[in-house]
């Protein structure tokens, strides 16, 4: 499994990337303040960043537990990652962006199913391109010899 250390640099590259290019999309397309979408951007950042590392830790365990190194995940695994990320940052980024925003629910719903058909596809290629640049070095029979001992 990774480390504590590599989960944070997984998690502050991830994050710094992604707001590079979401707070100005952000306010083009929805016609905002960029400093508004922006000190948004950051808040839900934040909470995404402790969202994500304790998210990886467990879908890493779940993974260990079945018999698979994480980072070599198929194509099919790694869309769950990423789609079940995203389930769980939408549930707790709602309330944040209603209130910020002073929207309607349903036009925050817009708002996050736009940025997260962005994510989602964000996340499988970050997340893939990561992994072939920090590999775990964890052999592959060493998960399931320790599998079946259990």
């Amino acid at each position: 499994m990774r480390s504590g250390l590599d989960r944070v640099r997984y998690v502050l590259l991830f994050e710094v990337l992604l707001l590079l290019v979401l707070a100005p999309a952000i306010a083009f397309v929805f016609d905002k303040e960029t400093s508004d979408t922006a000190a948004l951007t950051l808040v839900l950042a934040a909470k995404a960043m402790i969202v994500n590392m304790i998210y990886n830790y467990f879908f890493d365990k779940f993974d260990a537990k079945r018999g698979v190194v994480p980072t070599e995940r198929t194509g099919l695994q790694r869309v769950f990652h990423a789609m079940g990320l995203e389930v769980v940052l939408t549930i707790t980024s709602l309330p944040i962006v209603v209130w910020w925003l002073d929207i309607a629910i349903w036009q925050a719903l817009a708002m996050d199913a736009l940025v997260m058909a962005f994510i989602v596809v964000y996340t499988m290629g970050f997340t893939w391109c990561y992994d072939r640049l920090f590999p775990v070095a964890q052999p592959k029979q060493d998960l399931f010899e320790a599998g079946d001992a259990a």
